[in-house]
């Protein structure tokens, strides 16, 4: 994973807006970057601190795994409660 950003110029000003990508490598070698999280406008110790929490989450990580973002929500059956 790594952080990702794109200048945008508006009303004469720079705009930084930062996402957090990810690469995976296909079959036959080719590699895709997937767009994990969308940060927007952040300021540099913002920055340095999801930098700081993407090298933890790297850190000894021997095989690749998907990793939710947002715990499983069971939803339950209205037939059951009624």
């Amino acid at each position: 994973m790594f952080l990702r950003m794109t200048r945008r110029i508006k009303d004469g000003k720079e705009h930084r807006y930062w996402s957090i990508v990810e690469n995976h490598r296909l079959s036959g070698g080719r590699v895709v970057q997937r767009h994990v999280l969308y940060l927007g406008e952040i300021n540099d110790s913002q920055r340095e601190a999801w930098w700081r929490s993407m090298e933890i989450l790297e850190r000894g990580k021997s095989l690749p795994r998907t990793v939710s973002l947002f715990p499983k929500i069971e939803l339950f059956d209205r037939r059951s409660t009624m």
